[in-house]
């Protein structure tokens, strides 16, 4: 968490989120009130937030990683727009309207990338494999599209207790483009208690424990192993002589 997300959560007078994020950190909540809903009630949790905030309340509305990836900013400006809510940034002096201030976080792809090594020095895309928002056609032509680009490609909700198919799906379409013995990390709750990280092959993804709370980062055709880490070059050893272990 970074120091700006303390200091706004300190500020608040009312805290937002998903109920697993708010045990995350209750040390930080104490006794303050809180708007808790579960999974799939986001648009609840937003209209209690926004309801707090029209009526004067300051508040603070909780994500996991950074809000405005896979998370909750951008449904909060989706619903003032919908709703007709004047918003202004909190950086714009004097202005009037319904302040928000987007607190960047550390997500999942830069914690769990930095726990594997290094997979993501080049050039990458993340796709979510979820397909409660998106149809999973879409979801299929982009990772076919990643895939032929050869991106790195940064897997977000590989698995659910309801969603078990779609993670071998992907490893199907992405078999096509990429080797077998393709790099894949594994990274499960980075940076939190119980974090797991591993390191297999695209032809082994399908055997790979994941959940919710896994990031899956498939390489590219350069990304290699080295120890215990995995890294992608970025290509200094075209523009300068380089002696790198293959």
């Amino acid at each position: 968490m970074s120091e700006r997300a303390r200091q706004v959560l300190a500020q608040a007078d009312v805290i937002a989120g998903y109920r697993t994020y708010l045990d995350l950190i209750q040390p930080l909540v104490g006794d303050r009130p809180t708007i808790s809903t579960g999974m799939t009630q986001e648009v609840q949790r937003v209209e209690g937030a926004l309801t707090e905030a029209l009526s004067g309340s300051r508040v603070a509305l909780v994500s996991s990683g950074d809000p405005g990836i896979y998370a909750m900013a951008g449904l909060v400006l989706e619903m003032c727009a919908v709703r007709g809510v004047d918003v202004v940034a909190a950086e714009v002096p004097a202005a009037n309207g319904l302040v928000i201030e987007v607190v960047p976080g550390i997500p999942a792809l830069c914690a769990g990338a930095a726990l594997l090594g290094a997979p993501l020095t080049h050039d990458f895309a993340a796709i979510s494999l979820s397909d409660l928002l998106t149809p999973w056609e879409t979801i299929a032509a982009r990772i076919e599209a990643a895939a032929r680009a050869d991106f790195v490609i940064v897997i977000y909700n590989p698995k659910s207790r309801k969603r078990h198919w779609q993670l071998q799906k992907a490893q199907q379409i992405l078999r096509a483009f990429r080797d077998g013995a393709t790099p894949v990390g594994i990274a499960t709750s980075a940076m939190r208690d119980g974090q797991r990280i591993h390191i297999t092959t695209l032809d082994q993804l399908h055997l790979a424990q994941v959940d919710m709370q896994t990031t899956v980062f498939i390489g590219n055709r350069s990304t290699r192993c080295y120890g215990t880490f995995m890294f992608t070059p970025r290509g200094y050893d075209r523009k300068y002589i380089m002696d790198i272990p293959t």
